[in-house]
């Protein structure tokens, strides 16, 4: 049995044990214990490089080739046929390959190159660490999408943002460590958020969805104009002594205790969050970092904004989601015109947002991280689309302790497979744990009679990008 097990084992005893559990003990000290216990600051499995994720999720998959991992054999090659063979299964048919309709463009001290969709996040280049040889196992947007954010294709399993705060809990007690900004509900929905089978207060708390613009996203009923918060406080106590008297009947039961713990916390959030989401004391110039100014870039900058604002007030994971809703960035087809409308929507406010973080010391210990589901085929879908692929496509990452200015890994001369440095998505994930001191194979509960982990059986750290 694992630190972790062991602690949140022990604790529960002891809990149960003295004075006959959660039934004898009295309101304040029962939120007390529980707090600690289920939801309190827990130290790392040795020293963390990063405290907290801001994770940008490009819903649909941008093409690697078109913007980070530029491609001349391609270029050169437009039209011909693919010299190697295609994947044994593919989402769909494609063609010849497909030359970039953008050119690529040096920047900064590490003159690494960048598609002319992202000029601005060019800019950032030297604070930036790709991953060029990520790959998976699942050519569907519904599947990839499960294995990205639980690890898992086909299974019910807790997301990485549920792990990592079951792991190291929240800096904040009124704020759920958790957060999702506008996630799409296409593709696995709730369950790319969810924490299965941990304890309840781990799930995301989601803000909107992605149909609602990021301006009219709020926190389902955080407002309550027909109850006074002293009324309100009345109630929970009243609620809260009857479940107690049903735990001390029944024992321990951790979905109840999760219950109550949100019940506690919504009623927090009801002062928190609305000061959080307003941006109205915000400087013009900040306002304008993110490009709120413009009517293009305003819905993802005021997410890339209030993730900031959830990540200097102590969230642990913050999911930003660039997403309409179903799956902006795949691009079967109108390529060119897809992804620029997708750049433009996102480029400045990224860049805004890193920019940010690193003027307030907050980079150093805030890991980003950028990326999709997937990537997109070198060869043609049609006559101007490219089809998913999982075989090979970038990521990247900044701040919380990677190199910067640093490309890892390399996918063959035409961008189709990852060929060197490969990592998979779990290696991805026992990355970021390992970033963030947590050990993946430690880091682990215990379930239906076996251990789980967020890489299963799987996951090598790639040291390579530690600073």
């Amino acid at each position: 049995m694992n630190q972790f097990d062991w602690g949140l084992t022990n604790r529960r005893k002891m809990l149960k044990q003295t004075a006959g559990g959660f039934g004898a003990l009295a309101a304040s000290a029962f939120l007390a214990d529980l707090a600690a216990a289920e939801s309190g600051v827990q130290k790392p499995h040795f020293a963390a490089r990063a405290k907290r994720i801001i994770f940008l999720f490009m819903t649909g998959g941008p093409s690697q080739v078109d913007t980070f991992d530029p491609k001349p054999r391609l270029q050169r090659d437009n039209g011909k046929e693919l010299p190697f063979a295609k994947p044994r299964v593919q989402f769909a048919q494609t063609g010849k390959l497909l030359a970039s309709p953008w050119k690529f463009k040096k920047y900064g001290q590490s003159g690494i190159e960048v598609s002319e969709l992202f000029p601005n996040i060019g800019q950032c280049v030297d604070d930036l660490c790709f991953v060029h040889s990520m790959h998976g196992t699942n050519a569907a947007h519904g599947g990839a999408l499960l294995k990205l954010h639980t690890g898992s294709e086909n299974f019910v399993r807790p997301s990485m943002g549920s792990w990592i705060t079951y792991g190291l809990g929240s800096e904040n007690h009124d704020l759920p460590g958790f957060i999702t900004i506008c996630p799409t509900l296409a593709h696995g929905g709730a369950l790319n958020w969810g924490s299965a089978f941990l304890p309840a207060q781990y799930q995301g708390m989601p803000i909107g969805n992605a149909s609602v613009p990021s301006d009219r996203a709020q926190v389902r009923y955080i407002e309550n104009a027909k109850t006074s918060r002293a009324l309100q406080r009345t109630q929970l106590d009243l609620l809260g002594e009857l479940n107690r008297d049903h735990l001390k009947q029944v024992g321990p039961n951790l979905d109840l205790e999760g219950r109550i713990e949100s019940f506690e916390l919504a009623f927090r959030m009801q002062t928190a969050m609305p000061e959080i989401q307003s941006i109205a004391g915000e400087s013009a110039a900040t306002l304008k970092m993110y490009g709120i100014d413009d009517p293009v870039t305003a819905n993802f900058g005021r997410q890339c904004l209030l993730a900031r604002r959830f990540a200097e007030r102590g969230v642990r994971f913050i999911q930003v989601t660039h997403s309409d809703a179903f799956v902006q960035w795949d691009q079967h087809s109108k390529l060119k015109e897809g992804h620029t409308k997708n750049a433009r929507e996102v480029d400045l406010p990224i860049a805004g947002l890193l920019k940010d973080l690193k003027a307030r010391g907050l980079l150093k210990d805030t890991l980003v991280i950028w990326g999709g589901e997937f990537g997109r085929t070198p060869t043609a879908e049609g006559n101007d689309g490219r089809d998913h692929n999982p075989e090979g496509f970038t990521m990247w990452l900044a701040g919380g302790g990677v190199k910067s200015g640093f490309r890892y890994g390399a996918t063959d001369e035409y961008g189709y497979y990852a060929v060197d440095q490969k990592m998979h998505i779990h290696d991805f994930h026992a990355t970021i744990l390992h970033l963030l001191g947590l050990n993946h194979e430690r880091l682990t509960y215990r379930y239906a009679g076996r251990e789980f982990r967020l890489t299963d059986v799987a996951g090598e750290v790639a040291k390579g990008i530690l600073a």
